[in-house]
């Protein structure tokens, strides 16, 4: 999760928030959900649930990794970039009955980050559009069929072993190519992924951890070589009326495995709900209940820009093992008030074992720190 995640986002009339305005009542029938929105039980198809759910309130596609010097192999202990390429949909509830092409029946966002560890460099961009819904639209669209979705410029596209991004921001760029290595992770129930104590708090959740990475990065734009993470969420409601903001963790682990993490958190720090999975080298899969997570905040960093105190170091306890999670870069902020209205941190991030030795990297995704996250 984006639970990404999952970072997840709506505007409400003129103020930028995360979420449509409308909840579903916690217990409605399922026959009263739109067609496509979040059902347990629901049998995932590919690569139909690549692409867009329509009905769904709220998406994203989040494609996060890290890449070792230009023109040399993918080592995990000599990381030189981090990055991250987001696109979010929205589902407005507005213009239903407006035939119009350009009824703002959705709302589409992207945000792109380069991390730089030798420049202790962090770049980011931002996108906005409405969107009617219709295929081809030019500001932006989002493919019901198979993942394919674009918005001023900007891309990310499923070709069926891959992802590839193609993202002109304002001061970088990345063209990445994201090859599947392993099987697509279900998180949760076989994709249907609780984010609360209601049944109504959930979402979709499917992952493509240890994604092979290749990408064009810098002013030469020579090739570079990685691991990668994609996670592909959708929902009708996420958090809680009490939960805050979310801590969450994709890893990509040197021995083959992933791990996912994330918690829901009240402003007292405690938490609402909490998940994840582990899944073996082999292809086992262990799903989290919520007593079996544990984050512990270590360190913090101050964003000298917002005001906000974050957690740059986690102390880490599930099923999986004991870990702690700390980031290679302390400034990782994202300052997305131009479009989805959030501050958030999100960074390339070390994962390492109880002797102090890193056994993975991956991302790590803090919301809620600067103000109350609404969604």
């Amino acid at each position: 999760m984006h639970p990404r995640r999952l970072l997840v986002l709506q505007l409400a009339a003129a103020a930028a928030l995360w979420r449509p305005a409308t909840a579903l009542a916690a217990g409605a029938a399922l026959s009263h959900k739109p067609a496509g929105s979040v059902q347990r039980g629901r049998v995932l198809a590919f690569p139909a649930d690549h692409g867009a759910h329509l009905a769904a309130r709220t998406e994203w596609w989040y494609a996060t990794g890290w890449l070792s010097a230009p023109g040399s192999a993918a080592d995990m202990a000599a990381p030189t970039h981090g990055f991250q390429v987001t696109f979010f949909r929205s589902r407005t509830g507005l213009a239903q009955d407006n035939a119009s092409r350009f009824a703002a029946r959705h709302l589409l966002f992207a945000h792109a980050a380069l991390t730089s560890l030798a420049g202790h460099q962090h770049q980011h961009d931002q996108r906005i559009a409405r969107w009617s819904g219709a295929a081809g639209a030019v500001l932006g669209s989002a493919s019901s069929i198979d993942g394919d979705v674009r918005l001023g410029g900007w891309t990310l596209r499923h070709d069926g072993a891959a992802w590839q991004a193609q993202v002109p921001a304002r001061d970088f760029a990345l063209q990445l190519t994201l090859a599947r290595t392993q099987p697509l992770l279900l998180q949760g129930e076989a994709g249907y992924s609780r984010k609360g104590p209601d049944e109504s708090q959930a979402s979709h959740y499917v992952t493509e951890p240890q994604l092979a990475a290749s990408a064009r990065v810098g002013t030469e734009q020579r090739w570079a070589q990685g691991r990668a993470w994609m996670d592909h969420e959708w929902s009708d409601e996420i958090l809680h009326r009490d939960a805050v903001g979310w801590d969450w963790l994709g890893m990509n682990l040197a021995d083959g495995s992933a791990l996912t993490v994330f918690v829901l958190r009240r402003a007292d720090g405690s938490a609402v709900w909490a998940g994840g999975s582990h899944r073996s080298p082999g292809g086992t899969l262990r799903s989290f209940a919520p007593a079996e997570v544990q984050m512990v905040a270590g360190r913090r960093w101050r964003s000298a820009a917002t005001g906000a105190s974050y957690p740059v170091q986690w102390h880490l306890f599930t099923p999986a093992g004991r870990h702690t999670v700390r980031a290679l870069l302390d400034a990782q902020e994202l300052d997305s008030r131009q479009s989805t209205g959030t501050v958030y941190w999100e960074g390339l991030s070390e994962l390492l074992d109880e002797g102090g030795s890193r056994v993975g990297l991956g991302y790590l995704e803090m919301t809620g720190y600067a103000t109350p996250l609404r969604l």
